[in-house]
């Protein structure tokens, strides 16, 4: 077998990177979160407070969705954020399973940041992604790792498709996924491993192992939240990833092909 994919090459998953580029970024991003919650404490009663990040939360769900070109109903997914958090509304909009199964995902990513990652946190999410009310998971294993089949992402005409990533083959799934969920445990706790750096590598590790038939995208950008959580459980609510991704989608799409197809032990685009 030709080795294209990162996970084909050796040293996969041990990432090596060029710490001396990184650090400014670090150091930058850090500062810009202390200057975040800075302004987010100065200003504002507590109900301005709540409703801040109340919006926050939703821009975050709702672009997610977005990145994969899904429309939201955001008036039902802010009421069920809303009845969550404990936040009034003078006129709660209907909420749906699927509002309820985004919000539950988001929050539990961001307030059950104590608790260790498991793959049973992992199938919830996914159920949670894909309610069973849902016509359109008809086609998913909803709540069960990907099936035998290739999973590629691929792009153009169907007779003659474009492959940008390749997942690595059902067998050994379980292990890898095993691995993968015992370093995120374990470096939560490692002093050597910068938080923020550690959600990257989050979100690469999760997302070629792309373990589901579909929601991979929307499930790694909630570990990576997990993750951010981890870091700064107080800035977390002030500002949305997902957002930044959103607005930056074909960057971020071509960074990560050429990552996956690159070496684990040349990830100078890890942090980017």
């Amino acid at each position: 077998m030709t080795a294209n994919w990162i996970w084909q090459q050796q040293g996969w998953p041990h990432f090596c990177w060029q710490d001396e580029p990184l650090q400014p970024r670090l150091r930058a991003a850090q500062r810009n979160l202390g200057l975040l919650l800075g302004t987010h404490s100065a200003h504002g009663s507590t109900l301005a407070q709540q409703d801040q990040a109340l919006d926050t939360l939703l821009a975050n769900i709702l672009a997610s969705s977005a990145i994969e070109d899904e429309r939201l109903n955001a008036q039902s997914v802010r009421s069920s954020l809303a009845r969550r958090l404990g936040v009034s509304e003078e006129q709660p909009y209907p909420i749906s399973d699927r509002s309820e199964g985004l919000a539950a995902m988001m929050l539990d990513a961001i307030d059950n940041r104590h608790q260790p990652l498991t793959l049973e946190r992992l199938l919830q999410w996914h159920q949670w992604l894909f309610p069973a009310s849902d016509w359109t998971v008809q086609r998913v294993r909803v709540g069960q790792l990907r099936g035998e089949e290739p999973m590629q992402v691929v792009s153009g005409r169907v007779d003659r498709p474009t492959v940008h990533f390749e997942a690595p083959p059902r067998q050994g799934l379980e292990s890898a996924l095993a691995s993968f969920i015992d370093w995120f445990n374990t470096s939560l706790n490692d002093p050597s491993q910068d938080p923020l750096l550690r959600a990257a590598i989050s979100h690469l590790w999760f997302v070629t192992l792309h373990p589901f038939d579909d929601g991979n995208g929307r499930i790694t950008r909630a570990l990576t939240d997990l993750a951010l959580s981890q870091a700064d459980s107080q800035s977390i609510r002030l500002y949305a990833m997902s957002v930044a991704i959103l607005e930056q989608r074909a960057d971020y799409y071509r960074v990560l092909e050429q990552t996956q197809k690159g070496s684990p032990q040349n990830s100078e685009k890890i942090v980017r």
